[in-house]
């Protein structure tokens, strides 16, 4: 497998799971984290808002830096 395919792969998979994280994200409301109990897996809102944010920063700075290094073709 080469490395362009490996990125490409990598990127489709963090956009997926941006989207995920972003329609969890509860502004005001539960938002779609309360239907399946996702407040629960947390021992707080706090805690569970800090982790969502987090892990959505990191997946968003994975998804941006492969989006430059694909359209740039440094890769090959």
């Amino acid at each position: 497998m080469k490395a362009t395919q490996l990125a490409e792969i990598i990127w489709v998979v963090s956009a997926a799971l941006l989207v995920v994280l972003v329609l969890l994200h509860s502004p005001k409301g539960d938002g779609l984290g309360g239907i399946g109990g996702q407040a629960q897996l947390f021992t707080s809102a706090k805690s569970a808002e800090q982790s969502l944010n987090r892990i959505t920063w990191v997946l968003a700075s994975i998804f941006i830096g492969l989006t430059i290094v694909l359209s740039a073709g440094w890769l090959g």
